[in-house]
């Protein structure tokens, strides 16, 4: 309660009133009663006393309500609560970042040098404009329709591959149609996702693009063609530009991995580039959320993203349940054994793991984060859908790094109600927090681990960590059973283990030596995760079309 000066004086001469009626109704009493009333006056007096003096330190105590939390578990509250400038942010993250030790310079200097610094460039900055013999889209011979396939960055590539494709085969490229039966039954359209109106326009001197198939068109005969994965310039030249003399329209039924990662001409790398990192910008209220969680995910400082692919997609794929209960590997095999896309039904999970095909568990991110040497108050952000088991999964690597992050908890239910439903909206906003970040960290190298590296590679962001996961795995074993202890010991051999793992730029990795026919394709590094030397020249002024940065 505040007392206020006026409530004081009030009580005051309250008081000072009753006195002078009691010391009337004494007047007449005997004199023995004259000594009770004296001490009753001093009583008065001190009582008084004491309450102006207790008012001066109460007077500036304010009590204020709980705030109220979008999530289950508390942040830190190392700094005063921040006052955002949107009105439905949630009130309780901090404004500046945590307050933290003094060091002095060469302390800071040596664990930044070791923990953030970015690798270097060497001199390297985007390039993907045309050679001077590239001309303008000629009058097109038909019209590619396209199904895109998988999550958010499978389709995001396929259709960069589907760019390039309808530019060698002179074709009207129609908004590809976005997936909407995969496991996450995404009904979101291209333009709930990306900048639809920029796409054609920023694509016009490389490939004509229309939104919808001319109304004459729409009964008109086709061919529903599924493109062969890996393929090259001949293929598209010979075999699919030869389908024109028979139809005027072509349906590729997938989209991903339909187009070779080398050995393609130069302006066709370019081109899958400029389509990737500037013209599929995602939509304008997706880059604003965004753009928005990357700042408040700079008011805590420097932050690691973490792709946690401990999903319970990606679990019942892989078949991996090291760390689960019978109960949670018996419900992943149902789901495997229940997705008829899925070829593969029985998986030996202790040989994956052995093998390091499965993804790191949290716990294990915990161990690896901790021996490379980011401290406990590292903020990190969670890029991922719902993780398998909740907390009981998450509760050792929070235990290790309380400050853990996600867009539920740095955006109001209010400020997401618009994406919350779309998984794949979601995970754009995952993927612009985790392209901006400090370091990014993934556990398994997925369609988006690989899209954000790339595209990391692209802009010269900071460190990109790819966890050798067989190695680790061995080391992890050995804590288990006892035979090591986390320490400096464990800490050398990691971070010797991944000096050269930290998004490097260098040439793209070509095929596994001795692997033939698709397996020689699929060995390859993907175009998407490293576009060096297609789409990265050294040269001492930047482009004049240098990518669009959100």
């Amino acid at each position: 309660m505040i007392i206020t000066p006026r409530v004081r004086e009030r009580k005051s001469l309250n008081l000072a009133g009753e006195i002078r009626m009691l010391q009337q109704k004494r007047s007449s009493s005997s004199r023995n009663v004259n000594v009770p009333l004296g001490m009753l006056k001093r009583f008065i007096a001190v009582t008084v006393c004491s309450m102006v003096v207790t008012s001066l330190f109460v007077v500036h105590v304010h009590v204020s309500p709980s705030p109220t939390y979008y999530h289950t578990f508390n942040i830190p509250t190392l700094r005063d609560l921040q006052s955002w400038t949107r009105e439905l942010a949630p009130p309780h993250l901090p404004l500046a970042p945590i307050s933290a030790p003094k060091l002095n310079d060469s302390r800071r200097d040596s664990e930044y040098e070791k923990l953030w610094k970015p690798p270097p460039n060497r001199g390297f900055l985007p390039c993907t404009k045309p050679s001077p013999n590239y001309t303008s889209p000629t009058e097109s011979r038909g019209y590619l329709l396209v199904n895109t396939n998988g999550g958010l960055n499978q389709m995001r590539t396929g259709i960069c591959d589907m760019v390039a494709i309808a530019r060698i085969i002179n074709a009207t490229l129609v908004i590809p149609a976005l997936d909407k039966n995969s496991f996450w039954h995404d009904t979101s359209n291209f333009s709930d996702i990306f900048d639809e109106e920029w796409f054609i326009s920023s694509l016009a001197n490389d490939v004509k693009i229309i939104k919808k198939l001319p109304k004459k068109l729409l009964k008109a005969t086709r061919t529903v063609k599924q493109f062969k994965s890996w393929s090259g310039m001949d293929y598209y030249k010979n075999e699919i530009a030869a389908i024109w003399n028979h139809y005027k329209v072509i349906h590729a039924s997938k989209s991903d991995s339909r187009l070779a990662n080398n050995n393609l001409p130069p302006d066709i790398q370019k081109l899958r580039c400029r389509t990737c990192y500037e013209a599929l910008r995602f939509s304008p209220r997706i880059e604003q959320m965004g753009k928005m969680l990357v700042e408040r995910m700079r008011s805590f400082g420097r932050y690691i993203a973490l792709h946690l692919r401990y999903e319970k997609d990606m679990l019942a794929f892989s078949g991996c349940t090291h760390d689960l209960s019978t109960e949670e590997a018996e419900e992943l095999r149902i789901i495997r054994e229940n997705t008829s896309y899925w070829k593969r039904k029985f998986i030996d999970p202790i040989e994956e793991r052995s093998k390091g095909f499965c993804p790191l568990t949290p716990k294990e991110v915990g161990i690896f984060l901790t021996a490379l040497g980011y401290p406990s108050k590292t903020p990190i952000y969670i890029a991922a859908g719902e993780i398998y088991g909740g907390e009981s999964h998450m509760k050792e690597l929070r235990s290790r790094y309380p400050l853990i992050l996600s867009k539920e908890n740095l955006a109001s239910i209010e400020e997401l109600e618009p994406f919350s439903k779309h998984a794949s909206q979601m995970a754009a906003l995952d993927y612009i927090v985790s392209v901006e970040s400090d370091v990014f960290v993934h556990s398994y190298p997925g369609n988006m681990a690989r899209a954000v590296e790339g595209h990391r590679r692209y802009l010269g962001r900071g460190r990109t960590i790819s966890p050798d996961r067989k190695t680790l795995v061995r080391l992890f074993d050995k804590l288990a059973v006892g035979s090591m202890t986390e320490g400096k010991k464990l800490s050398d051999k990691i971070n010797d283990l991944h000096r050269t793992r930290l998004g490097l730029l260098r040439k793209r990795k070509g095929p596994i030596s001795g692997t033939r026919g698709l397996e020689r394709f699929r060995s390859e590094e993907t175009f998407y995760a490293n576009p060096l030397p297609d789409c990265l020249c050294r040269t001492e002024t930047p482009p004049i079309n240098a990518s669009h940065v959100t």
